[in-house]
């Protein structure tokens, strides 16, 4: 089933831009997700097992690379962008 999520990192910490912009490279990095980058957020958009599994995986990742992070993200069932079928 396609999903799409929208996520926001607010690292707790006083350098926190290098950690959003590494959890956003490294998330990047799954071709079978696609990502859309705003000011405020980010979109991911692809089959819902795959954006789970990115998110065990890059969410571990950046609070063990990073320390205490806040995430937050709104999950839908299908594609926002309209790409999915009906």
């Amino acid at each position: 089933m396609k999903a799409s999520v929208d996520i926001s990192l607010y690292p707790l910490a006083d350098d926190y831009i290098p950690a959003i912009k590494e959890f956003i490279e490294r998330i990047s990095d799954y071709p079978e997700v696609s990502i859309v980058r705003g000011d405020l957020s980010t979109q991911l958009f692809g089959e819902f097992e795959a954006i789970m599994q990115l998110l065990r995986i890059e969410v571990e990742r950046s609070w063990a690379t990073h320390g205490k992070g806040v995430f937050v993200m709104k999950f839908l069932m299908d594609d926002l962008r309209g790409l999915a079928s009906d």
